[in-house]
C-alpha cells in the first residue's frame, strides 16, 4: 500500500458519465475528466445502460486523468468509487460478460411484480426489514424482471455461475480482475433485498425476488480496503480500492453531516434528501425510508431519506424535448425577468412521483397557464418545482419524526443555480449551505477512502478541510411562502390518473 502517495483518485459513475477524479490531501480536486454513456429506452418506461461501456470508460477515463494533469499511479494513496444507486445488473461469473444491460434506478420494469407484492400484503413485511417500501425504483424487482424474461438464467444461477450486484460491485469486479466481488453497506440497503437491522442479505427477500444467495457480493464498511487493481487492467501496479459508497450517502458524507439532525440534499439527475437520524434504525415518517447512511469504524450510521424521480432532469426536458433553452445555464436569468410564476406550477411527474408520494400512475401537469403565459413561466416554473419536492421531504420528517433541520447543506449541478438556492431558502424557511466543490459525492468517497488508508488521520483532520460555503438566507415572507407552497400541492393532485 502506498502510503505516501499525494493523490486519491475516484470514480463517480453518475447516471449520464463517469468522472475521474484527482483529489489531494487538502480535499481538494486539482483534476477531472468525464465521459458520457448512451441511455438506452429499448421499451417503454425502461432505461438501460451498457455496463461494458461504463467499464471501458473507466478505463478511459482513468488513463486520460492522470495523463493530463500529470500524476503517476506511483502518487496514488487510493482509488475510491461512488456510483448511481438502484442501478442492477447481472453478469457471468467465468466469461465477465454481462448477461442484459444494467437496469437503470429510473427504469420501471419492476412495477407489475411489485404491484403483485402489494396486493399479497407484504409492504410491511419488507419495510420492517429493509426500512423501504416496494417499489420499482429499488433494485430486486428489477433484478426479478431480469430473471423472470430470461429462463436460461435460473439454470446458470442454480449451478453457481451468475453474479449480480449494483455499479459500484460491477466496477470493482472489472478492476480487481475478477478476484473481489462485494459491495458497501450504502448501496446494499438500497437493493430491497438487504435486512438493516441485522445488517445481512435476506433470505426471505431473496427467494422472493427469485435470486439466489450464491449470485451477491460481500458487504463492507465505507472505510474498509474492498481489494486491489489488477496491475494488467489498470496502473500496472496493485492500487488499494476503498470508499464505496452510493452517491447520495458520500454527499452526505462529504457535506460532513457526522452527527444526528444534520441534513444535505443532492441535486442531481434526481434528488435525495437525507438527514441523520442516529445509530438506530428507527421507522421512517410515511412516505419516507430509512437507509444506512455510512459504515465507518464497525459502526452504522442510518439516515431518513427521501428520493426525488426528476430535478435536474426537468432541466434537461426543457433542453432536448421542449427546445425551450439551449443550456441549463439560461434558466436562472429568464426566471428572473417575472415577477412571480403568475400561478403557473409544473409538477414533473415523468416517471410518477417518487418520495413522499410513491405514486407511479402519476404523470407529469403543467398547469396555471393563461394566454400571457410565456417561456420565462415555464422555465421558472420548473426551477420552482425542484425546490418545492425538496421542501416536500423536508417538512415531512420534521412533522413526523421530531427532528428539526437547521440548516440545508447541498450540493450537485443544480445549485449553481442562485435563483434555485434563495427559493429553496425562501421555501422552507431556513439557510441553505453551497459549497464551492460540486463534487460532494466524489469527495465523500474520497474522504472514506482517505481514512481507510491512513492518508487522513480522523473526522477531524477533515472537518479542518471545509471551507468556501455560501449561504443563502430566507427572504421571503413566510405568508407568500406558504401561498406558493398551497398552490403546488393543488398543482400535484392534477397529476394523478
Amino acid at each position: 500500500m502506498n502510503t505516501t502517495g499525494n493523490f486519491i483518485l475516484t470514480i463517480d459513475q453518475s447516471t449520464s458519465a463517469t468522472k475521474s477524479m484527482l483529489f489531494d490531501r487538502k480535499g481538494k480536486l486539482q483534476g477531472r475528466v468525464s465521459l458520457p454513456h448512451q441511455q438506452h429506452y429499448p421499451l417503454p418506461g425502461f432505461v438501460e445502460h451498457d455496463p461494458m461501456e461504463i467499464f471501458h470508460n473507466t478505463l478511459e477515463g482513468v488513463e486520460q486523468v492522470l495523463s493530463e494533469y500529470k500524476v503517476k499511479p506511483d502518487e496514488l494513496a487510493a482509488l475510491a468509487i461512488t456510483n448511481q444507486r438502484e442501478t442492477a445488473m447481472i453478469w457471468d461469473r467465468h466469461t465477465g460478460q454481462p448477461e442484459s444491460n444494467a437496469a437503470v434506478w429510473q427504469c420501471q420494469r419492476g412495477v407489475n411484480y411489485c404491484r403483485e407484492l402489494k396486493e399479497k400484503g407484504l409492504s410491511g413485511r419488507i419495510s420492517e426489514k429493509t426500512g423501504l417500501i416496494i417499489d420499482p425504483y429499488f433494485s430486486a424487482s428489477k433484478l426479478h424482471w431480469i430473471m423472470e424474461n430470461r429462463p436460461e438464467l435460473k439454470e446458470k444461477a442454480s449451478e453457481g455461475k451468475l453474479l449480480l450486484g449494483t455499479m459500484d460491485s460491477w466496477l470493482l469486479w472489472k478492476l480487481t480482475g475478477g478476484k473481489i466481488h462485494a459491495t458497501d453497506y450504502t448501496n446494499a440497503c438500497r437493493t430491497l433485498l438487504f435486512n438493516i437491522k441485522t445488517l445481512q442479505w435476506d433470505e426471505e427477500l431473496i427467494g422472493l425476488f427469485g435470486l439466489h444467495r450464491s449470485m451477491f457480493p460481500e458487504v463492507k464498511f465505507n472505510d474498509e480496503i474492498f481489494g486491489f487493481t489488477d496491475p494488467d487492467i489498470l496502473f500496472h501496479a496493485p492500487v488499494p480500492i476503498s470508499g464505496l459508497m452510493g452517491d447520495s450517502h458520500a454527499a452526505l458524507f462529504g457535506q460532513q453531516c457526522f452527527l444526528p439532525g444534520m441534513g444535505k440534499a443532492t441535486y442531481g439527475t434526481g434528488s435525495s434528501v437525507m438527514i441523520h437520524s442516529g445509530e438506530l434504525p428507527t421507522d421512517p415518517p410515511e412516505g419516507l425510508v430509512t437507509s444506512i447512511g455510512y459504515g465507518m469504524e464497525h459502526k452504522i450510521q442510518y439516515v431518513y431519506e427521501g428520493n426525488i424521480h426528476s430535478t435536474g432532469d426537468t432541466i434537461n426536458w426543457l433542453i432536448h424535448e421542449l427546445q425551450l433553452i439551449k443550456s441549463a445555464s439560461e434558466t436562472e436569468g429568464l426566471a428572473l425577468e417575472i415577477p412571480d410564476n403568475q400561478g403557473v406550477y409544473l409538477v414533473p411527474a415523468f416517471a410518477g412521483l417518487g418520495a413522499p408520494y410513491w405514486d407511479n400512475k402519476a404523470r407529469a401537469c403543467l398547469s396555471g397557464m393563461s394566454r400571457n403565459t410565456t417561456r420565462s413561466h415555464i422555465v421558472r416554473a420548473a426551477l420552482e418545482s425542484i425546490a418545492y419536492q425538496v421542501s416536500d421531504l423536508i417538512r415531512l420528517i420534521e412533522s413526523q419524526s421530531g427532528i428539526r433541520l437547521q440548516e440545508l447543506r447541498v450540493d450537485g449541478g443544480p445549485t449553481r443555480n442562485n435563483f434555485l438556492m434563495q427559493f429553496q431558502a425562501d421555501m422552507l424557511g431556513r439557510k441553505v449551505f453551497r459549497s464551492e466543490i460540486e463534487e460532494l459525492s466524489a469527495l465523500g468517497a474520497t474522504y472514506m477512502a482517505g481514512l481507510a488508508t491512513g492518508f487522513w488521520k480522523d473526522l477531524k483532520e477533515i472537518s479542518a478541510l471545509r471551507e468556501g460555503v455560501q449561504v443563502f438566507k430566507p427572504a421571503m415572507n413566510e405568508t407568500e411562502a406558504e401561498k406558493l407552497y398551497d398552490g403546488w400541492i393543488r398543482a400535484v393532485r392534477r397529476t394523478t390518473l
